[in-house]
Formats: C-alpha cells, sequence, structure tokens
C-alpha cells in the first residue's frame, strides 16, 4: 500500500499569477524531494526510455528546439534546456496552449529539489468552476509515480497499474487529499474560500466519481 498522507505532505503547492506578453496568466507550482542524485532526477524526467517506466510513453526530439508528444496526453516544444538544472516547454492539448518550467537544484538536506510550475491563461470563468486543482491533482499524480519509479519501492504503482490505482479507494484517497491540498493554496493565494472550496468540490468529485459499470459486466 502506498502512504496516501506522507505522499501529498512530501509536496509543496503553491498557486499565483504572471504576467506575459499576452497578458496575466494564472500559475500552479508544485515542488517535491527526492531521494536521488540531481543528474538521475534529470535523466529520468529527459530520457525518453526512461520516462515511461514512471509516466507515459513520449516521441519526437527531446531538445532544444525539438517538438515532442506524450502518449494520449500534451505535446509542445521544448523551449528552454539546460541540462541538469532545468528546462521549459509548451504543453499543448487540443487547441489550448500553456508553458512548464521545471527546476532541479540539490535538497537542503540533500537529494534533489523538483519544482515545477505550469503557467496557463485561463479565462475567470473556467478558474472559478475548477481552481488550480484541475491541473494540479494531475501533477501530484506525475511526481507520485516519480517518487515510486526513483525510490524503487515495491508498493509503488507502475503506469501500467495507474488507471486502475486511481479507481481504487486508495486512489481516490489520494485524488481527494490533493484536490483538498490546491483548494487551501488558492485560499491562500487570495481566492474567496467559499468559492474556492466550491471549485474544490466539483475536482474531488471528478477525480473520485467511480464510473457506472456498463450492463452485464
Amino acid at each position: 500500500m502506498i502512504d496516501v498522507t506522507h505522499q501529498i505532505n512530501a509536496a509543496r503547492r503553491k498557486v499565483g499569477t504572471r504576467v506575459l506578453e499576452a497578458g496575466e496568466a494564472r500559475t500552479v507550482t508544485i515542488s517535491r524531494t527526492y531521494d536521488a542524485p540531481v543528474d538521475d532526477v534529470w535523466d529520468a524526467c529527459t530520457n525518453p526510455e526512461r520516462i515511461p517506466r514512471w509516466f507515459l510513453p513520449v516521441s519526437g526530439e527531446l531538445r532544444l528546439g525539438g517538438r515532442y508528444q506524450i502518449e494520449g496526453n500534451a505535446g509542445g516544444k521544448i523551449e528552454r534546456c539546460d541540462p541538469p538544472t532545468g528546462f521549459s516547454a509548451t504543453w499543448e492539448y487540443g487547441d489550448e496552449v500553456s508553458w512548464i518550467e521545471v527546476l532541479l537544484t540539490p535538497g537542503s538536506e540533500g537529494g534533489t529539489l523538483l519544482v515545477l510550475e505550469h503557467i496557463a491563461h485561463v479565462d475567470d470563468t473556467r478558474w472559478a468552476e475548477f481552481g488550480p486543482g484541475a491541473v494540479g491533482v494531475g501533477w501530484d499524480l506525475m511526481i507520485l509515480g516519480l517518487d515510486g519509479y526513483l525510490s524503487a519501492s515495491e508498493s509503488r504503482v507502475t503506469p501500467q497499474e495507474a488507471e486502475a490505482w486511481s479507481l481504487s479507494e486508495e486512489g481516490r484517497r489520494f485524488a481527494a487529499l490533493s484536490s483538498r491540498r490546491w483548494c487551501e493554496a488558492n485560499i491562500a493565494a487570495g481566492a474567496d474560500e467559499a468559492a474556492a472550496r466550491a471549485a474544490g468540490e466539483r475536482v474531488t468529485a471528478f477525480y473520485t466519481t467511480v464510473p457506472d459499470e456498463p450492463p452485464g459486466s
């Protein structure tokens, strides 16, 4: 079993804004320290042979200026690449374009601190409906997968098991706690508490509602 509470507490979450050329954007930042050297964490995050071991298969050219595509997920262009300390890329899903920035530094007590910031133009209506948890829960799941891989934990959830695990009691508890923490980060950033909690409840429902089984199953 995964220690869900420990995994949730191991990450830090922050919500904010940033001014881009096209106007103000929302930022969602998650960080976590891994018990692995910077070079190893960098390789795990950028080596196309290792990424599928903890996330999803990726194709394309993982180099500065190259384009990538994550299977069944986002794609984009690598805009900055500074081995082994970080990279930035566009994050393109359907017609929507946002950006991710990843920074790796030695942890204050050893290991590697990974900081991931997701920057997106989100209209007020959509933000009010779901808040930061709309993408934040997914990033929590991503850093959980990376931790299990880097620590070689026997209880880790492999990419092949991820979908089934997300519907399990343990997986739904993880998503609910993640959603709650993103709600708290939103309130800490100045959001109206009642509105933020309502958005958080909608995100929690999205991630924890088990689909009905088809007739005859």
